[in-house]
């Protein structure tokens, strides 16, 4: 008799805990590589506050997030790019939440040398192809100090839709006109020049392992591999290392549209960062499933408060204030089944 009480309530705790896993609920998503170290803390951190609730975020780069969300494979996307006119044609009512500031920097593998400063023209040149070794005039009348060897340069780039890139050509394009004519700015575009790396860290990856180069990526992946950054001159002629500081000095003055597609690289201010941006969390104004748009409305509204506490630790910068609250005008127009994802008490 003991042992069949025993078989019995083991039994319906099995039941009982088959019952709790069929409770819990998945958010899928994917997208932007960019701010992909603060999500997977953010993404645990809540987890821990809400078992129930879990998290599936494929870093795959921004233009693969964009693709998804866009197709409604996944409850979100996440981009680094703000959608096109175009592109927003193929994805009606979809909203940007930006969730922090970051910075794109240049990395690079230069033996001997630890501290480089950078011109948009030398920058350009040397993405174009046109600067070809490390001993150019161009460079090295920048870093007299540093003794630059007269080898070749390796360029890093992206190979795949990134919004880093979009990032960082936009940049390119706002300071050479050669460049915008030749090359544009985008997710992904025809490099002059160069090797691709998949994601941030492939192209950490690839300039860890090769002595003379030079590529881009999110400054969180500069410090966690420790790589050494290139001071930028910026709009006001001041040469800037990418700080949190300087990063959310690139937002200052500058006008946030209602629906937060903003370009905020090259911005004016002697501190500022010229490679900034904000990353966004993409999700549709009307959600399909009421629990998971609920669960959706209440993470992001966690994100852009709790969340910001998380930022500087991992080498973002929080939304500003102001910012802050737009977005929480913005998460309260989300609805499900024609009714608010959140309380007006949030």
């Amino acid at each position: 008799m003991r042992i069949k009480t025993t078989l019995t309530a083991l039994a319906l705790m099995a039941a009982a805990g088959s019952a709790a896993v069929a409770d819990d609920l998945l958010i899928n998503g994917a997208g932007a590589t960019f701010p992909a170290p603060l999500y997977s803390k953010w993404f645990s951190d809540y987890n821990k506050q809400h078992p129930d609730l879990k998290f599936n975020y494929q870093a795959i780069g921004s233009g693969g997030g964009i693709k998804q969300i866009t197709e409604k494979t996944v409850d979100f996307g996440a981009s680094d790019a703000p959608l096109t006119d175009e592109q927003l044609t193929k994805a009606a009512g979809l909203l940007h939440i930006p969730t922090v500031m970051g910075a794109v920097v240049v990395t690079f593998n230069v033996p001997g040398v630890t501290a480089l400063k950078l011109t948009p023209e030398a920058l350009t040149g040397v993405f174009l192809g046109k600067i070809t070794k490390w001993s150019d005039p161009v460079i090295a009348g920048l870093n007299g100090s540093a003794r630059l060897p007269d080898s070749a340069i390796t360029v890093i780039h992206r190979s795949d839709g990134s919004g880093t890139s979009a990032i960082f050509t936009d940049y390119l394009s706002k300071v050479s006109t050669e460049w915008a004519g030749s090359v544009g700015h985008a997710t992904s575009v025809k490099w002059p020049v160069g090797l691709g790396g998949k994601g941030n860290d492939g192209v950490t990856g690839l300039v860890k392992q090769t002595p003379g180069s030079i590529g881009y990526i999110e400054l969180a992946y500069a410090r966690q591999n420790k790589l050494p950054v290139a001071a930028l001159k910026n709009k006001e002629g001041a040469f800037v290392e990418p700080t949190m500081t300087s990063t959310s000095a690139a937002a200052a003055g500058v006008e946030i549209p209602e629906d937060f597609r903003v370009s905020i690289t090259n911005a004016t201010g002697k501190t500022a960062y010229p490679i900034a941006s904000f990353t966004y969390i993409l999700v549709y104004k009307d959600q399909i499933e009421a629990k998971k748009g609920q669960a959706i409305g209440r993470f992001l509204w966690w994100a852009i408060h709790e969340g910001q506490k998380a930022a500087p630790g991992l080498d973002y910068a929080p939304l500003p204030g102001p910012v802050v609250k737009k977005v929480e005008a913005k998460l309260k127009t989300l609805t499900a089944d024609g009714k608010p994802v959140l309380a007006s008490s949030e």
